[in-house]
């Protein structure tokens, strides 16, 4: 498997634990019953929670464009040493993203995006290139 192929399952497993940490703070602290309900009403979420919720919503948008970079890459045989690099890239800033997006680092979270969002440039200039 290529390198990019392995940063792409990488990446899906790093969306999958923001998902969990999203979502396992509100099961602990209202139950299975409020789970598998409605989820009408719920004491608000505190600060460090909410913004692992917005932190894994920013992986479900962003995965979905570097997943059609990577697959396009490797059907059309157009990955390389740029893709690959940038596909780690890419992961690489995701996870620093995730971490500092949680711990409330607001200025840090911008560049791990914009990091994010070259390796994802770098992939496409594979495939263009």
């Amino acid at each position: 498997m290529t390198t990019d192929l392995w940063m792409l399952f990488a990446t899906a497993l790093l969306a999958w634990v923001l998902i969990l940490v999203a979502a396992g703070p509100g099961l602990m602290k209202n139950g299975l019953g409020w789970a598998m309900g409605n989820r009408d009403s719920a004491p608000p979420p505190a600060p460090w929670e909410a913004r692992a919720k917005r932190a894994s919503a920013n992986m479900q948008e962003n995965i979905a464009l570097f997943a059609i970079l990577v697959l396009v890459a490797h059907v059309s045989g157009r990955h390389g040493d740029l893709s690959a690099l940038g596909a780690i890239v890419f992961f690489a800033a995701r996870v620093a993203h995730a971490v500092v997006y949680i711990a409330g680092i607001p200025g840090v979270r911008t560049i791990a995006w914009a990091v994010s969002i070259v390796g994802m440039g770098m992939i496409a200039a594979d495939i263009l290139g």
